[in-house]
């Protein structure tokens, strides 16, 4: 990625995105495959605590995720979707085509890694169905493996964005030409009050996106209050509307992940909109960049982890320092295969969309043009 002299981006979001891809990158590596296992001597600890912890910071992009989804779609809180088909549908293919290219690679990935060793985190070649269910990001809800960790994620992502739009298009319709303030606002808190306070609670719902709205809601909040045009009494009710109802669910039932998404949203309403000149440092222009490519990293991640256990497994002797090494040996090498799917995968993709979504005026103008002129 070039970045442009005196352009600027959003400092504490790209930190967010940095951080969090790498703790996931960590956490997988403590959780699945045998390099953990016996580097474990090494540093008990930390291991653990990647293990057990590490997951949380899937937090962070869930409440990052709402952030942006509420700039997006509605920086002033107002129910502006006019085509919430073509909005899922364009969400939709963003998601789908570099998930399906990375899920292709974790299918590779566990052919080498099945002549190598066995293990649990090895999928079995997948059946057409299953391949099937993962296109429609349907995988976990239709039952089907997981083809890579954290292929659920991406499922979750698309429920919430399609949600979100669905609750921004209903709401404005009901709405109508009357542009009411406070409608989203007190919409969103509600859903996540009801997230918070039911679905959350019970794991039967952590394949559908009201189970992770809580989070999700707190981030659009988050953006909303921090909007510097509202009042200092607005942005107060805002706030209330946002902390207690979770402060009271938390007290009810405390979880560590909505925690940790409360302390997250209250972060970025408080920084979440300060932009940094990425020029400026070396630090800051590491950091975007880790923030620009934390997707796809997040894709291939799993793919490259379990080749290099294989490798390691069947390889390099048990030793704990040399496990260790294969360790960070992975967790090197799926940042450089996210910097290579990043720029060869999902920034192609990406362009083919942007060019297809801002061709289709011009067809649709055409096509109008044609018919007055048939007339």
């Amino acid at each position: 990625m070039t970045v442009k002299k005196g352009s600027t981006q959003f400092g504490l979001i790209n930190l967010l995105k940095a951080g969090a891809a790498q703790l996931i990158v960590l956490h997988h590596l403590a959780f699945y495959g045998p390099m953990a296992d016996e580097a474990r001597p090494l540093m008990p600890a930390l291991i653990d605590w990647l293990d057990e912890y590490g997951r949380i910071a899937v937090q962070v992009f869930l409440v990052v995720g709402g952030f942006l989804a509420a700039k997006s779609l509605s920086p002033q809180a107002h129910p502006t979707i006019a085509h919430p088909g073509a909005t899922i549908w364009r969400r939709y293919i963003r998601l789908a085509l570099p998930f399906m290219a990375a899920m292709l690679l974790a299918i590779g990935a566990s052919a080498v890694a099945r002549g190598w060793m066995t293990h649990d985190s090895i999928s079995a070649p997948p059946t057409l169905s299953q391949l099937s269910a993962h296109l429609l990001l349907m995988h976990d809800v239709l039952g089907y493996e997981a083809l890579s960790a954290g292929a659920w994620y991406v499922a979750i992502d698309f429920q919430l964005y399609a949600l979100t739009t669905l609750l921004l298009w209903g709401a404005g319709s009901f709405a109508g030409q009357q542009r009411q303030a406070w409608l989203m606002p007190v919409l969103v808190a509600l859903c996540v009050g009801v997230s918070l306070f039911y679905f959350n609670r019970d794991a039967d719902w952590d394949v559908w996106a009201p189970y992770f709205f809580g989070s999700y809601g707190l981030g659009m909040l988050a953006w909303w209050a921090s909007d510097p045009a509202r009042k200092p009494g607005e942005v107060a009710l805002l706030l209330a509307i946002t902390v207690l109802p979770t402060l009271i669910a938390l007290n009810l039932e405390f979880r560590s992940r909505i925690a940790v998404a409360l302390v997250v949203a209250c972060v970025l309403f408080l920084f979440g909109r300060i932009k940094l000149a990425d020029y400026r440092s070396q630090a800051w222009t590491l950091v975007n960049r880790l923030a620009a490519i934390s997707f796809s990293v997040f894709l291939v991640h799993f793919p490259v982890c379990l080749v290099v256990n294989a490798a390691f497994s069947r390889f390099v002797s048990e030793q704990p320092h040399e496990q260790a090494f294969g360790m960070v040996i992975a967790w090197l090498a799926s940042l450089a295969a996210g910097a290579a799917f990043y720029r060869w995968v999902e920034t192609p993709l990406g362009r083919m969309l942007t060019g297809f979504t801002l061709s289709q005026p011009r067809m649709q103008s055409r096509a109008v043009a044609k018919l007055r002129a048939s007339r």
